[in-house]
């Protein structure tokens, strides 16, 4: 085959200027986070303050977006009645205490089943033995600081774990450095000012969160204000810049008015 004969299939394989355009711009949009996405990631870490519950929160918001998305029918007569499951170690629940079952989304109230953890090594156990769980609907965790037993090892077999049995993980962070680790999306949260209500101005408002994707294996970071009233999450871009990873403590966790939310005993 001479080069000429080559030269005629090759020059028709080339996409003109205003396709591949067209073709970055799907690729920016589809890699654009928004609410009904969770449902992609199995494991999901976010960092927040130990002083405030805006962490588990903001992890409960998340994990109820990705049932939904996965909901082939929200409204059937046969909800998604699976139990889901909640490790702390003991530094965890002494910087904010144990779950507060009647704080919960009502859905998730009688289904919950709670592990408290003597130290980050047991509570490491029991979320990989849940995420081997097939019947648990999500997994969520809060382990406080740097422990060293939460090394990229450790890390990696979470994520492994969860990607293999298909149980969605959420691990809050409390009070922690951004050190290694191998989850798909890493947050930073802080609570942000609820909306009043309508009818009421001095009643608690629906949950809302100052939310930081700094890292994610799929899609672009970002910044949002997040808010949930038990039925949608929505999400509002921030204005402000999102800040370089450096390896820093949570940056102004806490900071602002903190929105109600009863999650916390």
């Amino acid at each position: 085959m001479t080069a000429t004969s080559l030269a005629i299939p090759l020059a028709r394989a080339q996409p003109t200027v205003g396709q591949g355009f067209a073709s970055l711009a799907r690729r920016g949009s589809d890699a654009q986070w928004h609410p009904g996405r969770a449902d992609t990631c199995r494991h999901g870490e976010i960092f927040a303050a130990g002083r405030e519950a805006g962490g588990a929160g903001m992890a409960l918001a998340l994990a109820q977006d990705a049932l939904r998305s996965q909901a082939t029918d929200p409204a059937a007569d046969t909800p998604d009645e699976r139990p889901w499951l909640w490790v702390q170690d003991r530094a965890a629940i002494r910087l904010g205490g144990r779950p507060y079952r009647h704080g919960l989304p009502p859905g998730l109230r009688h289904r919950l089943v709670h592990v408290a953890a003597e130290n980050c090594a047991d509570a490491l156990f029991a979320l990989e033995e849940g995420l081997r769980c097939r019947d648990l609907a999500f997994v969520i965790g809060e382990i406080a600081g740097n422990p060293r037993a939460l090394d990229f090892t450790a890390s990696r077999r979470l994520s492994l774990a969860a990607e293999k049995h298909g149980v969605p993980l959420w691990l809050v962070r409390l009070d922690a450095r951004r050190d290694l680790g191998s989850a798909r999306m890493r947050w930073e949260a802080r609570a942000a000012p609820s909306v009043p209500p309508r009818w009421n101005a001095q009643a608690p408002g629906n949950p809302a969160w100052n939310a930081e994707l700094f890292r994610a294996h799929t899609y672009q970071p970002g910044h949002w204000i997040l808010r949930d009233d038990d039925h949608a999450l929505a999400a509002e871009p921030c204005v402000a810049a999102t800040a370089p990873d450096h390896g820093d403590l949570v940056h102004g966790a806490g900071d602002g008015p903190l929105a109600p939310h009863p999650l916390r005993a």
